[in-house]
């Protein structure tokens, strides 16, 4: 995973001018400071910290896509530590299934149930 790279104060201030404040995506009106500045591609994915990939997003709108982004990301770890040989393939043709070995000998039958001599009853007395 690659390491998560900020934008510069000068581009954030550009990303929130563009926007004319506005969300990027829904175009709902922001107070000043509400607005959050969003990664177009995530850096996971290869996104760069630069203007043309930054947009002006609400609280809403961001928490939709970086919840998208995240499942993009895990399967993409999940693929390169595949390709990568780091995880085992779980498929059926992926390993040779051994058979388990038939039982050389059977046990005899339990006795299920012992008679005892030393029954005591309920009132105390041997029966």
């Amino acid at each position: 995973m690659s390491k998560r790279i900020e934008f510069s104060r000068k581009d954030k201030a550009k990303i929130i001018a563009r926007a004319n404040g506005k969300c990027e995506k829904c175009y709902a009106m922001l107070k000043t400071g509400e607005g959050e500045v969003d990664h177009i591609l995530p850096c996971a994915l290869g996104g760069e910290a630069t203007m043309a990939n930054g947009r002006l997003l609400c609280r809403v709108c961001h928490v939709e896509k970086t919840a998208g982004d995240i499942k993009a990301i895990r399967k993409s770890d999940r693929q390169r530590d595949k390709a990568s040989g780091a995880v085992r393939p779980k498929s059926a043709l992926a390993g040779r299934k051994r058979p388990k070995p038939a039982l050389t000998k059977t046990l005899p039958p339990r006795a299920m149930f012992v008679p005892t001599n030393n029954v005591v009853s309920a009132k105390g007395g041997k029966l």
